[in-house]
């Protein structure tokens, strides 16, 4: 496939909210609608599964601003076609779906998207293909020189080493926050966005900006008991603490015998300070960070936590790029935003475990896995090496908000190109630097529940914060010394 080098496209384009107004209205005549796919498909048809978002800027209505358009552009077979089999938005039960799916051997999906937290245990359980074995020596050397490192190691066989996921795109954690407000507050924040402050003076400023012009939030954040607590923004907390799940990082990807250290100081003093960011000077919390922080953050996801944020009603809101996209256009607060990686308690140099403390970002995003049962998996193929273009991953970028993989991509853009995200480059590569993956292993999904259940008890005060890491050090250890020989 000949590549594009160029990063930059020619043609005219839709911008991002008007196109997804004019996908969203015709999205339903453009997609068949799940449970039919497949049935007597036309030649060429290659079924991938996605949710909505995803969906509505595969396609566009008489307009070649769409991924499927770019696709197209980048060299695949006009020939094929890329249909959507729309799937939920929440990653445990999508997990749920795919492997339902791959363990009857159904095909159609040919494609699967595959959340970076779980695409590992289906590469050891022999539910994929090998793309480094299929993809050409052009494409697989572009991914794996130009790919963020951190993503490909969720979508690599942790044994072999080999590719088997190419990653749509990468997530990346962020700190939003009113730059505005801060500074009329009397701080300095022209540093923050690579070196953000520690989390004592990053609280001191959201308490003052929130009580100067009276908000009603100051910091919102996911803290629901679900996969985004265990994967991410605790991962964030406890990782700026220095804390660690599994020590240092050279264990996130190998479970079996490994330390379990949820339970040191660290962590719980990571959790004893977001009791007292909910709580104030309560029980179980930690002298000197005030309250800033809502009680019902115990029960919100992603959108619950963005809403007071994006309608002026708090002043910082840890979420994902999307939400840069949604809050930095000169129709919401345009330079006004702030954005940076995590604030931190323990600098890298104090921390005792390998690539703990410091800033931190936590790593999220989606792979695109073949399915071994597909009867298209040359078509598939074909896809897949497409999506790895520059054109492709830009399309993707300005239509969705969502990184590209080859995160250089982002400091070449303009904010004209794809939207307020790119004004915020350096602030990207330093969370790709910093970027904290969760443990991915064949483990994770049964540890992650019985993680975020622990801390989301924490956090309600349902449990001390050392009862509670206590507790799940030991189910951590009972789920380790279950391996067997089917670890990895």
């Amino acid at each position: 496939m000949e590549r594009d080098t160029a990063g930059r496209r020619d043609r005219s384009r839709l911008r991002r909210r008007s196109f997804l107004k004019a996908a969203s209205a015709s999205t339903a005549g453009a997609v068949a609608v799940t449970g039919c796919l497949g049935r007597g498909r036309e030649p060429g048809t290659v079924v991938m599964t996605a949710a909505t978002d995803v969906q509505a800027i595969m396609y566009s209505d008489g307009d070649d601003a769409s991924v499927q358009q770019a696709l197209w552009d980048a060299g695949l077979d006009e020939d094929i076609r890329v249909e959507i089999q729309t799937v939920v938005s929440d990653s445990a039960s999508r997990m749920q779906t795919t492997q339902s799916a791959l363990e009857a051997g159904r095909s159609p999906p040919d494609i699967h998207m595959m959340d970076s937290g779980w695409t590992v245990p289906f590469i050891l359980r022999n539910q994929t293909v090998n793309l480094t074995e299929r993809f050409s020596e052009d494409t697989l050397g572009y991914v794996t020189d130009n790919y963020m490192e951190a993503i490909l190691e969720t979508a690599r066989d942790p044994q072999s080493g080999d590719l088997h996921g190419l990653p749509l795109f990468p997530d990346l954690g962020f700190t939003l926050y009113r730059q505005d407000l801060i500074e009329d507050a009397g701080y300095d924040t022209s540093g923050w966005g690579t070196d953000p402050p520690r989390w004592e003076e990053f609280a001191s400023a959201i308490r003052d900006a929130r009580d100067q012009v009276g908000l009603n939030y100051g910091l919102t954040t996911q803290a629901a008991a679900y996969e985004g607590l265990s994967c991410c923004t605790f991962n964030e907390v406890m990782t700026s603490w220095g804390g660690a799940y599994f020590g240092g990082t050279e264990n996130l990807f190998t479970a079996g015998e490994r330390p379990i250290t949820v339970d040191d100081q660290r962590v719980i003093d990571a959790i004893r300070m977001m009791r007292s960011f909910i709580e104030g000077e309560e029980e179980n919390t930690l002298e000197g960070y005030p309250q800033i922080c809502p009680s019902p953050i115990v029960q919100w996801t992603e959108q619950e936590s963005l809403s007071p944020f994006a309608d002026g009603n708090a002043v910082s809101n840890r979420n994902w790029s999307y939400a840069i996209a949604e809050t930095g256009t000169e129709d919401a607060f345009g330079e006004n935003l702030g954005v940076m990686t995590r604030p931190y308690a323990t600098s890298a140099e104090e921390a005792e475990y390998e690539g703990t403390g410091g800033t931190v970002a936590a790593l999220g995003g989606w792979n695109l896995v073949v399915s071994p049962f597909s009867d298209r998996q040359e078509e598939a193929i074909q896809v897949l090496e497409a999506f790895a273009s520059e054109e492709v991953m830009l399309t993707v970028f300005e239509l969705g908000g969502f990184l590209p993989p080859n995160l250089d991509l982002v400091e070449e853009a303009s904010t004209d190109d794809v939207g307020p995200v790119a004004r915020y480059g350096d602030v990207v590569q330093s969370a790709s630097e910093n970027a904290v993956p969760r443990p991915a292993t064949d483990l994770w999904p049964e540890q992650s529940a019985l993680i975020y259940q622990e801390v989301n008890a924490a956090y309600r005060g349902a449990k001390s914060p050392a009862g509670a890491m206590n507790d799940l050090a030991t189910e951590l250890e009972q789920s380790e010394s279950e391996v067997g020989d089917n670890g990895n």
